[in-house]
C-alpha cells in the first residue's frame, strides 16, 4: 500500500508470513513506540505500523503498510 492509500481500522488485507499469504483484518493504527503482540513496535506519527489479525490462526502481527496489501 502507498502512503496515500495507509489501512484503516477494520480493512481487509493480506501480508506474507513464512512463504505464505495470510488474510486479516487491520485491528488498530500504532503511532508510537510501544509493546504489541509480543515484541517493541518502534512506530511513529510520520512512520506508523499495524496491527493486525489473521482470519485463519486469530493471531495478531504487526506490519508497517508497504507490507500490507489491500484484499477488498
Amino acid at each position: 500500500m502507498t502512503k496515500k492509500d495507509e489501512p484503516s481500522k477494520g480493512d481487509d488485507v493480506t501480508w506474507k508470513s513464512h512463504g505464505q499469504t495470510v488474510h486479516g483484518k487491520v485491528e488498530k493504527k500504532i503511532t508510537k513506540r510501544t509493546e504489541e503482540s509480543g515484541r517493541t513496535v518502534d512506530a511513529s506519527p510520520d512512520e506508523p505500523q499495524y496491527r493486525v489479525r489473521s482470519d485463519k490462526s486469530g493471531r495478531t502481527a504487526v506490519h508497517k503498510p508497504e507490507a500490507l496489501d489491500d484484499d477488498g
